[in-house]
C-alpha cells in the first residue's frame, strides 16, 4: 500500500497541479472585456515578480493584476476548500454521496447573506466604506457557523454525535433555511433581487477583491492545512467507528474537528462566492476513482481537482453568457454535477450501497 501511495503521489499529483496551472493561465487570459494571449499574461506576472525587465502595457497590467488574478485566486481557493471539505465529510459519513451542504453550512451562510441584504441594507450603506465591504461576508459566515452548531448540538445523544441524526437534522434545517430565503426574496426590492441571485447561484465575479479574498483565505487555509494531518484517522473511520476506536483514534474528537473545519472552509467560501453546489461531491469522487480511498492522496488530489473544476466552470460561465453578462457559476456546476450525482445513485443502487 505504501508503494502504491508513493507511486500515485509521484505521478498523479504533479499532473493535476500542471492541469490547474494551465486552467489558471487560461482563466487569466480570457475575459468578457478583453482577451489576452498567454505570453502577455506571463509577461505581466514576470515583471510583477521581478523576473522580467522592460515595459509592460499598463492596460494589460491593470486587467491581469486587478481583474483576472483575483478571480483566479478566488477560484483556486474556493474549489480546493469545497473539495477538501467534501472529501473529509464523505470519509466521516463513509458515503461517497455526502456533500458539504449536508451539514447545513451552505444554506446557513446563504440565509445570513440574504438577511443582511434585505434587512440590513440601510445599516450597511451608512457604515464606513472599509466595514461595508465586509458586512455580507461576515453575515454569511456567521449564518453558516450558527446553523452548523445547531445541527451538531441536535445530533448529540448522551455526549456522542450520531451521524445519521446529523444528516436528518441537516436536511430539515436546509429546508427551513430555504423557506427563510424564499421569504426574504418575497420582501426584496428589484435592486436587492439582483444581488440575491448572486448568493443563491454563486459567482467568482462580484467579490473577487484582494481584501475579501484575504479574509476568506485566513478562514479557509487553516482547515486545508490541518485536514491532511487527519488522513490516517479518516482511513481508520472507513472501517467503522468501533474499529477506529480500537485502533487508537479518538473518534468523538476527530468527528468534532472534522465538522468544525468543514463548516469553516465552506462558510468562508460561501461568504465570498455564494452557494456553489456539486464541487464538494464531484471532486472527491473523481479523486477516489483515480487514486483510491487512501486519504493521504485523496485529500490533496481532491483539492487540485476541485480547483480545476471551479476554474473550468468559471471559464464556461463566461463563454455561456451573452451581451457581456455571465452565467451564474452555480448553474454550470449543477449542469455538470447533477448527472454525476444521478450516476452515483444508480451505481449505489446496483451494488446495494443503500
Amino acid at each position: 500500500m505504501v508503494a502504491s501511495y508513493q507511486r500515485k503521489r509521484a505521478w498523479g499529483l504533479p499532473l493535476l497541479a500542471a492541469l490547474v496551472l494551465g486552467l489558471a493561465l487560461l482563466s487569466a487570459s480570457f475575459g468578457t472585456n478583453e482577451s489576452l494571449r498567454a505570453p502577455q499574461v506571463l509577461r505581466v506576472l514576470g515583471q510583477e515578480l521581478g523576473l522580467i525587465r522592460g515595459p509592460v502595457n499598463p492596460d494589460h497590467e491593470t486587467i491581469v493584476l486587478l481583474l483576472r488574478l483575483p478571480r483566479v485566486a478566488l477560484g483556486l481557493l474556493a474549489g480546493a476548500a469545497l473539495a477538501m471539505a467534501g472529501a473529509a465529510l464523505q470519509g466521516l459519513f463513509r458515503n461517497p454521496l455526502a456533500d458539504p451542504a449536508l451539514i447545513g453550512v451552505s444554506s446557513g451562510a446563504a440565509v445570513g447573506a440574504v438577511a443582511m441584504i434585505v434587512l440590513g441594507g440601510a445599516a450597511v450603506s451608512e457604515a464606513p466604506a472599509g466595514w461595508a465591504a465586509f458586512a455580507l461576508p461576515v453575515a454569511a459566515l456567521a449564518g453558516g457557523l450558527i446553523i452548523t452548531v445547531i445541527i451538531y448540538q441536535l445530533a448529540k445523544v448522551e455526549g456522542r454525535t450520531h451521524l445519521t441524526l446529523m444528516l436528518l437534522t441537516g436536511l430539515a434545517l436546509n429546508a427551513l433555511a430555504g423557506a427563510g430565503i424564499g421569504l426574504m426574496i418575497f420582501r426584496s426590492t428589484d435592486e436587492q433581487l439582483r444581488e440575491l441571485i448572486f448568493w443563491s447561484l454563486g459567482s467568482l465575479r462580484l467579490r473577487a477583491l484582494w481584501p475579501e479574498i484575504g479574509v476568506a483565505a485566513l478562514l479557509a487555509l487553516p482547515g486545508m492545512l490541518i485536514l491532511p494531518w487527519l488522513a490516517r484517522p479518516l482511513n481508520a473511520l472507513l472501517l467503522g467507528e468501533a474499529e477506529a476506536f480500537h485502533l487508537g483514534v479518538p473518534v468523538q474528537q476527530v468527528k468534532r474537528l472534522l465538522i468544525f473545519l468543514s463548516a469553516l472552509m465552506v462558510g468562508a467560501t460561501v461568504a465570498v462566492c455564494g452557494t456553489i453546489g456539486f464541487v464538494g461531491l464531484m471532486a472527491p469522487h473523481l479523486a477516489r476513482l483515480l487514486f483510491g480511498p487512501d486519504h493521504r492522496v485523496l485529500l490533496p488530489a481532491s483539492a487540485l481537482i476541485g480547483a480545476a473544476l471551479l476554474l473550468a466552470a468559471d471559464i464556461a460561465a463566461r463563454l455561456g453568457g451573452t451581451g457581456g453578462e455571465e452565467l451564474p457559476i452555480g448553474v454550470v456546476t449543477a449542469l455538470a454535477g447533477a448527472p454525476i450525482f444521478l450516476a452515483l445513485l444508480l451505481r449505489a443502487r446496483r451494488t446495494g450501497g443503500f
